[in-house]
């Protein structure tokens, strides 16, 4: 047997070509499953494409796309970017969106609240509130102005739900061509949204809630509710929220009664409510009102006639802010509301006290008196306040326009009052025992370093104290100072109804401590009402829009504060002053009294009077204390209060004063000197003992005597107008002050 060969021949693979030659196993590029990595040479690669029958890359061209090609292309990316463009819009919404609260908790805030002020016929005195007018329904303003602004803010309102994509469409358009952000593309809708929910900021944030929220909207309201919380809260410039308050504010009228060219003009306000406000740049605002007009055309809205007759009219120009004295009241009612009723939460009306006619002829007459004599007598501002028997304030002028000035001078300033206040002096002298008819010698006196000196000084000798009233003498009223002392003065006052602060001061005779126009001529009404103090009040009633009582006067029992013998005799006194005396320019074909006053160097010019029916004081100034050319209590005040009154009284029965007295002189007629004293033009020689009263009070010297026979008849104590009852009669008067006779007094005739 041979031997058998323990070596092992293994099989080869790409091994040289002997070993196929020799039979030996041998495999080949093609026949390998997987092709080698190895590349092969290029010759090699081109050949076995030849032998393919596939063209070398060099020998094939590229297809041509042409114009569909491009398109299909162009329109394949475009949809690729709105796919993708969708779905990242979609995740920002859903971003925002989750940081809101929960749809189920977005209710309609309360619109601000308006408090509605009317007068005693019901009249609209004025609107205040964050809206400052009451909200209108839409089927009660006038129909051009939801026409208006749809036709220039959403000619799509009743169509779209919500958003309007036309109009987002050609507001980006527009912006992209102008290069920058011009128009936007809020509906009605929207931008109701974003006034009842969202800050006004230019965000990707603000504007995807602004979006949600105006589909819950159209989901949750008709259009026409929409409409209508959109017309009654948005903003049209000079601080009116709401077409009631803009139209009020810029027309001096209701929404109801708003003409086409009204309509347009407001309607334009809203691209920009504080620059084409009509109070800035009344040509701005008709510039737009009448693209407005125009685009109320295109929608056919309007007509051809309507258009020419609504772009023919004069362009508007508002005051920069209300104007109109009633204001000076609605101010004053919003001051007092919070006492009276909290916090106003709700829509309510305020029932006044205030009659629109009686205000609006005293405003005139002030007003009338300025423009004709402020110049050549330097004067600039004035006051009138009216109240009634019942303290209901029927009238109240805080000055000479409240459009440039909102502050009260009737109610806020404190002047001098001079002569003014002597009607409290005698007062106090005659609950401590003196009369009418009391004697006392007009003539030079000192007190201190003070010397009281009368105009001019002119000194008359004995005369009473109704002579001296009339007259205005210096030098007796401050003898009846030191008399009854001057706590007992400023306790007469206080009693009466003044509430500011007085210095204990001899001066005080001269009216040298200062007071407000409102205070002071509410402390005459017991004169006029048969001695009772009523409480001032300017509200009657407040009720809610839906009729609830918040608030009713109570029209309780006013009290008694000077004695009906006492009345009497200070009616008869002051009676002298309109007939004969200071305030003879005041008279009219009614038993009226008062007293004139004039601070230094005529800085303060007053007038205080009553009638049984009206108690009224006027003041005449300047704000600096500049002082006037020689103008006095019996001038323009007189004037004032007597244009007033006529028209007050017109056909109102006439009655007497209250209060009976009766004169008894005594002394010798002929003791009592009857002469003519021209009114004065300089002050009396007055210390000025406080901060209080640096104004040195002016002599107030009358024409002849008064009438001191004057019987007035009796009256019942006053019943208010608005549901106050009788008041009963008390016992009252102010404290005698018991003093020893002294030289001073003999030498006075004491």
């Amino acid at each position: 047997m041979a031997k058998r060969t323990t070596t092992r021949i293994e099989p080869t693979f790409d091994g040289p070509a002997e070993h196929k030659a020799s039979g030996g196993f041998s495999v080949s590029e093609d026949d390998r499953v997987m092709p080698s990595a190895k590349k092969q040479p290029a010759a090699k690669r081109k050949a076995e494409k030849a032998e393919r029958g596939q063209p070398s890359r060099r020998s094939r061209k590229k297809p041509r796309r042409g114009f569909f090609g491009g398109l299909t292309r162009a329109v394949y990316w475009c949809f690729v970017l709105a796919l993708w463009g969708g779905i990242a819009a979609a995740g920002i919404v859903v971003y925002y969106g989750a940081q809101m609260p929960s749809a189920t908790t977005w209710a309609i805030p309360d619109r601000p609240p308006n408090v509605k002020i009317v007068s005693v016929d019901g009249k609209l005195l004025a609107n205040r509130g964050m809206t400052g007018g009451e909200a209108v329904g839409l089927h009660e303003m006038s129909p051009y102005i939801p026409q208006a602004v749809m036709a220039i803010e959403d000619r799509r309102f009743y169509s779209h739900f919500g958003i309007d994509p036309m109009g987002l469409g050609r507001a980006l358009l527009g912006n992209l061509t102008s290069g920058r952000f011009s128009q936007g593309g809020s509906t009605l809708t929207q931008q109701l949204a974003k006034n009842l929910f969202l800050k006004p900021d230019r965000t990707i944030e603000r504007k995807v809630q602004e979006v949600l929220l105006a589909l819950w909207l159209e989901q949750k309201h008709t259009k026409d509710q929409i409409l209508e919380m959109y017309l009654n809260r948005v903003y049209f410039g000079s601080g009116a929220y709401g077409v009631e308050a803009a139209s009020r504010r810029y027309f001096g009228k209701s929404a109801r009664d708003v003409t086409l060219s009204e309509a347009a003009l407001l309607a334009g306000l809203l691209k920009a409510p504080s620059r084409l406000s009509p109070a800035r740049d009344p040509k701005a605002a008709e510039a737009r009102a009448q693209l407005v007009l125009a685009a109320m055309r295109d929608e056919n809205m309007i007509g051809e006639k309507e258009l020419a007759t609504a772009m023919s009219a004069p362009a508007t120009r508002a005051a920069s802010y209300w104007t109109g004295s009633e204001h000076y009241v609605a101010d004053r009612i919003m001051e007092e509301l919070p006492n009276l009723i909290g916090e106003v939460r709700s829509d309510i009306i305020v029932d006044s006290t205030i009659d629109l006619t009686l205000q609006d002829l005293a405003e005139k007459s002030i007003r009338r008196l300025i423009d004709e004599n402020g110049e050549k007598l330097s004067v600039s501002q004035g006051a009138l306040v009216s109240i009634d028997n019942s303290g209901a304030v029927r009238a109240m002028v805080g000055g000479y326009d409240y459009a440039n000035s909102q502050f009260d001078r009737a109610a806020e300033a404190r002047r001098q009052p001079g002569s003014a206040f002597k009607p409290f002096v005698y007062l106090a002298a005659l609950e401590a025992g003196r009369t009418p008819d009391s004697i006392r010698n007009d003539a030079p006196i000192s007190i201190g370093k003070w010397k009281p000196d009368n105009y001019n000084g002119k000194y008359f000798g004995r005369v009473t104290l109704a002579t001296a009233l009339a007259k205005s003498l210096n030098s007796v009223a401050a003898q009846l100072t030191m008399e009854v002392g001057p706590d007992a003065v400023i306790e007469v006052a206080h009693r009466m109804g003044i509430e500011s602060q007085l210095q204990a001061n001899t001066s005080i005779a001269l009216g040298t401590s200062e007071v407000t126009p409102l205070e002071l001529t509410a402390a005459y009404v017991p004169f006029a009402n048969g001695g009772y103090k009523p409480e001032v009040h300017f509200i009657q009633r407040i009720t809610t829009t839906a009729g609830e009582v918040l608030y009713e006067g109570a029209g309780g029992n006013a009290p008694r504060v000077v004695r009906p013998e006492i009345v009497g005799m200070m009616n008869s006194m002051m009676t002298g002053t309109v007939e004969v005396g200071t305030a003879k320019k005041a008279a009219f074909n009614w038993p009226s009294a008062g007293k004139t006053g004039t601070s230094q160097n005529s800085r303060d010019a007053w007038f205080v009077g009553y009638t049984a029916n009206l108690t009224t004081g006027v003041w005449f100034g300047n704000d600096d204390g500049k002082p006037m050319k020689k103008v006095t209590g019996g001038a323009l005040p007189a004037q004032a209060w007597h244009e007033f009154m006529v028209a007050a009284h017109e056909g109102v029965p006439v009655a007497p004063l209250p209060g009976t007295w009766k004169s008894v002189p005594q002394a010798e007629p002929g003791s009592v000197p009857m002469a003519s004293v021209e009114e004065p033009d300089h002050p009396a020689a007055a210390p000025a003992p406080s901060p209080v009263s640096r104004n040195l009070p002016m002599d107030d010297v009358g024409a002849a005597d008064g009438d001191t026979g004057f019987v007035p008849m009796p009256q019942e104590p006053p019943t208010a107008s608005i549901g106050r009852r009788p008041v009963p009669q008390a016992d009252v008067g102010g404290p005698v002050v018991r003093r020893q006779t002294s030289i001073l007094d003999v030498i006075m005739g004491n």
